[in-house]
Parts: C-alpha cells; sequence; structure tokens
C-alpha cells in the first residue's frame, strides 16, 4: 500500500487532511446530484416514451376498429344490394312471365273456339257421309224416302259454308325484348359505387369555450372534395351521453353550439355533403371540448320583463308597468377578448331609446343604456359611448338582426398586475358588427374592469332578444 505522503509528493502540493475530506464530500455531493438528475431524466423519459407507446396503441386501435367497421360496412350495404337486386329481378321476371301468360290465354282462345266449331263440322260430315251411303245401298222401296232426308239433311248443313281459319300473320307470335346495354350500365355504376379513404374528408379544427357554449371550428382535409354543405353533431360524453343529434346543416364551416353545461364534457363530430351528391362523408373522428365559462343570463324579476328558462331571452312586456326599461344580466360575466351577440327574434314599436350594449355597472333609475359608463346601439343604429352618440352609424336593428360586441384592454397608465380592482383609468378597444357593418373604437372607464354587465332597454312591448 502506497503511503499518503508519498502519494501527496505525486500529486503536488501536499493539502490537510480535512480540506481534502472537505472536497471529496462536495465532489460526492456533485455526483449524487448529477445521479438523481439522471434518474429524474430517466424516469421522465420513460414516462414520455410511455405515452407515446399509449398513443402508437390507440392509434393502432383506431386503424384496426376503423378498418372492421369499413369491412362490415360495406359487406353489409353489397349484401343487402345484391339481395334487393335479386328481388327486383324476381319481380321483374315474374311481371314478364305473367304478360306472355296473358298474351297467349287471350290469343289461343279464339283458336280453340275455331277448332270446336269445325270439329263440328266433321262430325257432322262423317255422319251425312254415312246417311248418304245407306241411302245408295238400299232397295228400291225406300230408297226415294232416305234419298229425301238425305238431301234435306245436306241443305240444312250449308255445305257450301266453311269456317274462316286466321292466317299467320295475324296471330301473335310471342318474343321477349331484352336490352343488353343494361348490363354494361350496371357494370359502370357497380364500378363507381362506394369507395373507401383512409381520413374524412373534414374535421374538427377547434372547439372554442363560450359563455354556456362552444365554438366548433372546421376545415377541409381533401382539397378535391367539393363540400356543398356541412353537418355538425354533438353529444354529451361518457356512458349515458346518448345518441349524436344534429347542431347545424349549412355551408358555414363554424357554428356556436348553445346550452351547454359548464363543465361538462361533450363530443363533437362533423361530415360533409359534395357537390350533386345525396349522401353524407364518412364522419370525422370526434373531438371532446368543453366549456367552463357560466351561460349568460338575464337578471330575473325584472318589472316589464318575461324570461325563458334558461333566462338567455328577454321579452319586453307591458311598457306600462315599467317607468325605467332596463334589463341587466344577472352577473358581469362578459370578459374581454370574448364575442357577445345579441339576436333580435322579435320586435315593438320603435323608440330613440331602445338599446343593446355593454356596461361597466347594473346601477339602477336610468332610463336607458345611452349613459356614462356604457357603450350600446340604438335600434336605429345610433352608437353611444358613455351617452354620448358617435358620428359613425350602423345599420338599423331589426327581426333577425345579430349585433356583436367584442372587446380588449388598452391601459392608458400602469395597473397592478395583481389586482385590477386597484383603479387607473382603462382604455378598451371597441368592436361592434351589425349586419356586414362595423365600428371599432376606444372607450374610456374610469377603474379597472376584467368583466362587464351586458344589458338591453326597451321603451315598447313586443322586443325580444337572445344573448350568447
Amino acid at each position: 500500500m502506497i503511503p499518503m505522503e508519498a502519494l501527496q509528493e505525486c500529486v503536488g502540493e501536499k493539502l490537510p487532511l480535512d480540506e481534502r475530506g472537505g472536497r471529496m464530500s462536495v465532489e460526492v455531493d456533485l455526483l449524487l446530484q448529477e445521479a438523481k438528475e439522471s434518474i429524474e431524466a430517466a424516469q421522465n423519459y420513460r414516462s414520455e416514451l410511455q405515452q407515446r407507446l399509449n398513443g402508437l396503441n390507440q392509434a393502432r386501435k383506431q386503424v384496426r376498429g376503423s378498418s372492421g367497421q369499413a369491412r362490415e360496412a360495406l359487406r353489409r350495404h353489397f349484401t343487402e344490394l345484391q339481395a334487393a337486386a335479386g328481388r327486383l329481378l324476381t319481380e321483374r321476371l315474374a311481371t314478364l312471365l305473367a304478360e306472355v301468360d296473358a298474351i297467349e290465354a287471350d290469343s289461343v282462345k279464339p283458336l280453340d273456339d275455331c277448332q270446336s266449331l269445325i270439329e263440328h263440322g266433321v262430325s257432322q260430315a262423317d255422319e251425312l257421309l254415312k246417311e248418304g251411303e245407306a241411302a245408295l245401298r238400299c232397295g228400291l222401296g225406300e230408297k226415294e224416302d232416305k234419298l229425301g232426308s238425305f238431301t234435306k239433311k245436306a241443305m240444312h248443313i250449308h255445305l257450301d259454308s266453311l269456317p274462316e281459319v286466321p292466317a299467320l300473320v295475324d296471330v301473335p307470335c310471342v318474343s321477349a325484348q331484352l336490352d343488353d346495354s343494361l348490363l354494361g350500365v350496371l357494370r359502370d355504376r357497380v364500378s363507381r359505387l362506394g369507395s373507401v379513404s383512409a381520413h374524412p374528408p373534414v374535421q374538427i379544427d377547434e372547439l372554442q369555450e363560450r359563455p354556456g357554449s362552444v365554438l366548433a371550428r372546421w376545415c377541409k382535409v381533401d382539397e378535391d372534395f367539393a363540400a356543398a354543405d356541412y353537418r355538425l353533431q354533438y353529444r354529451r360524453s361518457g356512458s349515458g351521453g346518448g345518441q349524436f343529434e344534429d347542431a347545424y346543416i349549412g355551408r358555414d364551416c363554424e357554428f356556436l353550439v348553445l346550452h351547454l353545461d359548464p363543465h361538462t364534457d361533450y363530443q363533437f363530430r362533423v361530415c360533409a355533403r359534395g357537390e350533386g351528391r345525396t349522401e353524407w362523408s364518412p364522419w370525422s373522428i370526434p373531438q371532446t371540448g368543453y366549456t367552463t365559462l357560466a351561460p349568460h343570463e338575464w337578471c330575473p324579476g325584472t318589472e316589464g320583463y318575461i324570461l325563458s328558462s334558461r333566462k338567455n331571452i328577454a321579452l319586453r312586456s307591458d311598457s306600462s308597468q315599467a317607468r325605467y326599461p332596463i334589463l341587466y344580466s344577472k352577473a358581469p360575466t362578459y370578459f374581454c377578448g370574448q364575442t357577445l351577440t345579441f339576436k333580435i327574434s322579435a320586435a315593438g314599436q320603435v323608440d330613440r331609446r331602445d338599446s343593446v350594449g355593454v356596461c361597466v355597472d347594473s346601477r339602477k333609475g336610468a332610463e336607458s343604456l345611452q349613459r356614462d359608463q356604457a357603450v350600446c346601439i340604438s335600434t336605429n343604429g345610433a352608437v353611444f359611448v358613455n351617452g354620448k352618440e358617435m358620428t359613425n352609424q350602423l345599420p338599423a336593428v331589426t327581426v333577425g338582426s345579430a349585433v356583436t360586441f367584442d372587446m380588449e384592454v388598452v391601459n392608458l397608465f400602469p395597473v397592478s398586475n395583481n389586482n385590477l380592482s386597484e383603479g387607473g383609468n382603462f382604455k378598451l378597444r371597441v368592436t361592434i358588427g351589425s349586419g356586414n357593418r362595423e365600428v371599432v373604437f376606444d372607450w374610456l372607464v374610469d377603474q379597472a374592469v376584467d368583466c362587464l354587465f351586458f344589458g338591453c332597454s326597451f321603451v315598447h312591448s313586443g322586443w325580444k332578444v337572445l344573448v350568447f
């Protein structure tokens, strides 16, 4: 064993034992830390690989499962088609054979009648011949009587009258005409019957949560597919979700699915129908979406308004019962960055104070939303900001109109990031859309806000508005 002194001489400067021990402890700690980091990295690596294996298993399950379903669908369709085609051919054959039987029966009957008449004449002629021959062979005493009787009978039979037998050209000659081109047409149609694709022509592209709803967007993945219409369906996820139900059929590539329960998973799928076709394409792979945002609701109990069961539709009732006809939302549920939509489904008498819009608070006592700390659009299309009318104007609001509000925050002065309620002037960039037009402006509010109330004010009854 080499002495410690000799080892120190080999490495150079001689170090105290406690210093050497401290350095070795640091090195051991570093090695332990590196080992721990390597173990953690290996665990994460293994976890990531395991997730990818699970993804591969799901992909393989989807390929094999969908392939099995496609085979079953093809076999079932062609089996049903073969059976239906066999029934149609059998029915057509029976119809044609019945027509042949009818022609034969109608044509043979007069021939049989003619044959019976001729056979009757032949029988009479045979009897007459026998009687004539017997008259010739009898004796002279009886000959005169028998010849007289024979002559009278011959005159009665009218031996010079013969029945007419139809010529062959006048008798039906039954034949069957068969169109050999049917096989060619059938071969051509069968060769184009059905198709197999690795991917559906359309897929769900995005599911965006909205208050009490989900905005579904989809896109084509097959550029050669010319879509005429799209069909969106949804259902609640889980074993009790039930069957998919239609949410939208039309040409748009997005749709807002309303009346969804928050914090509940829903499955969405879409298909398309090609130009000039009647059948729908295969369904897209179902995608799961949900919303965590509570649905927009009008405030219940407001005098002069009747609400639907979901509280998202308000009907202005008897106008004489409410002096201040403003209906606010139940809570400040509109957040900047979202799109708020008012849909007018019925209209009453127009008043210049009629408005729909967004406000910082739900103060009582105002006659209209055309007030401070609010932005709104009146039913004649005028836009009001903090009670002042803008020069820009939108189309008048009528039955079927949809008015949208979009807002984003622009700070004028610094505000605490931890608490928006600490104050400071705020500027909101507002976009109001109605019809095919929109106006964009900045709205200055006297306090920092991250959520807003919405409201409507109608002086006269009959107005009905849906908010989402």
